[in-house]
């Protein structure tokens, strides 16, 4: 069963007696479990059934190699070759999307539509000569192709003179108004949570700082709801629909839906609160790309990987926000649609059939007899416990003959609330019964996947905790494609090159010249030196099979192993090499001067954000934050500096933890690099980075 359908049966909140196995029954028996708890709105729900839909970065930034824009672009550097939003859209329902959110205006103020309130606009760019409206555009293509269409209004615009002032804020009232008008109906609108700092600010350029209250949210959620009543809206708190906190894919396990009025945190909005009395599931925004916009040197990711984010996501109750990244000319690349396709294919196989169908199914107890344990395979109904029977309820799905699966699907009727805290699966095994896992929180839809296919006749769900009695449908057990993960290239600080699959079992194979590797190629057996870079290409293997992995490349510059830290202001200066957390001093810049052992043609150097060690004291971590911009020199004998060679920000360094690769805009002559980081994001008082590198190739 595709994405794009499978929802379309899901939890049907006020079950009819058209919907139950026998409307007499359900005569004799009309009674219905009272919902527990927090509960979601009918848009919150209708957003829950989306399930996977796409995010668009496309602007002015395509045609910079930026991540954000300065606010200073020229409207003439806008200029796509070959736009086709029809192209756009067939590649998100490709890849089995069930909607678009567009960027309509990213931070540096650029608007995809000819907004009446700017000139900073496409109206004013060569596309189509000025009378262009990509959100027009894509509105009508996603109609035309049946996808739900949103937009994306950056609440920061570098760009604007009055941002920061009184003015600025009825001008974002005044676009979103436009945006919530003129383009039909609207699934989502999506606020940015990046706010405030350095900016072009109608040539001003400085620096503006915001509090959260400055845009007037009170308005904002009202002009929504008046314009677009059935859309949900996105920020970190106070909406529909909050952030996970992270941008590499990664939800909570478990992430639950509910919310409270404690101080928010990036782990909370990663976990969710249990038990919350609000409503505000997590939606999980990841780019199918390491940046979020289009940049040459990139490449997708593969369908195995997209496989995986979809079962850590879809698969912990939260929907996926997947990021295309239209090129140039205006269309999402070859290679992007090819792993699209790729990967619904995958899943549209993987749920083809739900083995448990046609199983016979007992339960601990029934709510009645409309809810009967059968009921449990239904995507109409459900299966109620007894209001008695909360932990230590459980149910038999005992298939009519012997079933191979690796995926075990299940729901709780979301109209109903969160029902069941922690809960087991049990398979019969040798004459007993086997737990095979062991989760809390089902949610709007639990996935659970297993590291190996596994065989049985009979399968248990057991409820370990609950708050109320469990209500569960949509029970499935499927078998996936063999799909393998590529393996994993890292190197050490010396030089060393290590391969490692993500599964026990298999063959890894590589090669050194930037060919695809292939049965043939050398197996990896040991870990090999690659000090002075190189380029590594790796695929995994199953032995037994045949089968393979997507190929994974790994272009490494020079090692870091005979360079040494001259100076640094911070703790832990030998971080900067081999990898882990340097902090600089409380309150002051950092200053980094590196001898790199010989001198190179500097091409740029690279950053790796930090990741917090979790055992600081949370005071602490919130006075730490990535390095907001640079300064950078080259010198030939560590005294002669001159002026930086490149100067400016770590675009989107506060949510994204990918490694920034900062290019000269011509190389240096060198063996000293000396970096100066002024400030913090967000200008917290401790500024924290990982590790450093340098571009030769």
């Amino acid at each position: 069963m595709t994405t794009s359908t499978r929802r379309h049966l899901l939890i049907m909140g006020a079950a009819t007696a058209a919907s139950l196995p026998a409307a007499s029954a359900f005569a004799r028996s009309s009674a219905r479990p009272k919902p527990f708890g927090a509960t979601p709105s009918p848009r919150q729900l209708a957003w829950h059934r989306r399930n996977t839909y796409a995010f668009v970065h496309f602007t002015i930034n395509t045609f910079t190699d930026r991540e954000w824009g300065f606010g200073d672009e020229p409207e003439s550097l806008f200029n796509p070759t070959d736009f086709s939003a029809d192209q756009i859209v067939e590649a998100a329902k490709a890849g089995g999307l069930t909607g678009l959110v567009l960027t309509a205006k990213h931070h540096d103020g650029f608007c995809l539509w000819p907004s009446r309130y700017t000139e900073h606009s496409v109206k004013n760019s060569p596309y189509k000569n000025g009378k262009g409206d990509i959100v027009g555009e894509i509105s009508d293509a996603c109609r035309r192709h049946g996808l739900a269409f949103g937009v994306y209004l950056s609440p920061w615009d570098r760009n604007h003179a009055e941002y920061g002032r009184p003015a600025y804020v009825d001008y974002y009232h005044n676009q979103l108004e436009e945006l919530t008008t003129q383009y039909g109906k609207l699934f989502e609108v999506w606020f940015d949570g990046a706010n405030g700092g350095d900016g072009y600010y109608g040539g001003a350029r400085e620096r503006r700082k915001i509090d959260q209250t400055y845009y007037q949210w009170d308005k904002v959620r009202a002009l929504v709801r008046k314009n677009q009543p059935d859309a949900v809206m996105f920020a970190d708190e106070f909406m529909d629909i909050r952030w996970v906190g992270n941008e590499e894919g990664v939800a909570g396990d478990p992430c639950w839906p509910t919310w409270d009025t404690s101080a928010y945190s990036l782990q909370k909005a990663n976990s969710g609160v249990r038990g919350g009395p609000q409503w505000n599931p997590a939606e999980t925004n990841v780019s199918i790309r390491p940046g979020w916009f289009w940049h040459a040197d990139e490449a997708p990711r593969s369908p195995a990987n997209l496989t995986k984010i979809y079962f850590e996501l879809i698969g912990r109750g939260t929907n996926l926000l997947l990021n295309l990244a239209p090129d140039r000319r205006g269309r999402v690349p070859d290679a992007d649609v090819a792993s699209l396709k790729t990967w619904k294919a995958i899943r549209d196989t993987g749920f083809a059939k739900n083995l448990a169908l046609g199983a016979k199914v007992t339960a601990s107890s029934r709510f009645n007899t409309a809810f009967a344990a059968g009921n449990a395979l239904s995507t109409k109904s459900f299966w109620a416990a007894a209001e008695r029977d909360a932990a230590g309820a459980w149910l038999e799905v005992a298939l009519p003959q012997p079933a191979t699966f690796d995926v075990i699907r299940l729901s709780e009727d979301l109209t109903l609330g969160v029902r069941v805290y922690d809960y087991a699966v049990d398979i019969w095994k040798d004459g007993t019964w086997a737990e095979i896992s062991q989760h809390s929180l089902i949610g709007d839809e639990r996935l659970i996947r297993l590291d190996q296919p596994l065989t049985t006749t009979r399968v248990r769900l057991r409820i370990l905790t609950a708050a109320a009695s469990p209500v569960i449908n949509n029970f499935g057990l499927f078998r996936l494609p063999d799909t393998l993960e590529e393996p994993g290239i890292s190197r050490d600080q010396q030089g060393v090159v290590t391969l490692s699959a993500a599964e026990k079992g298999l063959e890894v194979h590589f090669t050194l010249d930037g060919t695809t590797p292939t049965a043939a190629s050398p197996l990896f057996t040991a870990p090999f030196p690659l000090s002075d870079g190189g380029v590594v290409t790796a695929i995994a293997r199953r032995p037994e099979t045949g089968v393979t992995s997507a190929p994974i490349t790994r272009d490494f510059d020079v090692s870091p192993n005979l360079w040494k830290v001259l100076a640094a202001n911070g703790d832990a200066p030998e971080n900067l090499l081999k990898g882990g957390t340097f902090a600089g001093t409380d309150g002051q810049p950092v200053e980094i001067v590196l001898d790199l052992a010989k001198s190179y043609n500097l091409k740029g150097f690279t950053l790796r954000p930090a990741v917090h060690n979790i055992f600081l004291a949370v005071d602490i971590v919130a006075r730490m934050g990535a390095p907001a911009g640079y300064e950078a020199f080259v010198s030939e004998d560590g005294k002669t500096w001159g002026q930086p060679v490149a100067s400016g920000e770590f675009s989107n360094i506060a949510a994204s933890r990918a490694e920034q690769k900062i290019r000269f805009a011509t190389p240096h002559q060198g063996r000293y690099l000396r970096l100066r980081l002024p400030h913090a994001v967000q200008d917290k008082p401790i500024i924290v980075t990982g590790s450093l590198g340098i571009i030769t190739r």
